[in-house]
């Protein structure tokens, strides 16, 4: 049983499985997360919110979401862009 939990804990890392990704929704807008790797959390591109990730666990009380500066949001809008182009 503790090797199991220990392994799980290592398995876990700090990230969203893709499953739960696809399921969360933002509180406050019903709209879709964006998983942000630095730093960890969840990102409401709808309106501009981004929620924590503590020890993997995403916070998504609408206290604990923090309103992004419009160059934060710029600069993952040029990035998708840059992406996008390389393909």
């Amino acid at each position: 049983m503790v090797r199991l939990s220990k392994w799980l804990l290592k398995e876990a890392g700090t990230g969203v499985n893709k499953t739960l990704s696809e399921i969360l929704v933002c509180p406050l807008s019903k709209q879709a997360l964006r998983v942000c790797e630095e730093p960890p959390s969840l990102i409401s591109d709808s309106i501009g919110v981004s929620f924590p990730m503590k020890d993997g666990i995403p916070c998504l009380v609408p206290t604990d979401g923090k309103i992004l500066d419009t160059d934060d949001t710029m600069k993952h809008d040029n990035a998708a862009d840059d992406s996008a182009n390389n393909k």
